[in-house]
């Protein structure tokens, strides 16, 4: 089971069930998801495995108009 966090940045971070927030992002505001996600992509499996967590940012950017 994995949980995920958001924040007013539209970020979000995916940590192992049992893991504690990363040191790196503990200064956020994160503010936990209500539903514990069960399964994920292969992506953020191996990058959670490897490095105790995911990160992602769903911020929009401009878009050029052509």
């Amino acid at each position: 089971m994995f949980d995920v966090y958001s924040n007013s940045k539209r970020d979000f971070l995916v940590i192992s069930n049992a893991s504690e927030m990363p040191a790196l992002y503990s200064s956020n505001k994160w503010h936990k998801s209500r539903t514990r996600v069960l399964k994920v992509s292969d992506e953020i499996k191996s990058a959670v495995q490897r490095q105790g967590y995911y990160v992602r940012s769903f911020r929009v950017g401009k878009r050029e108009m052509i």
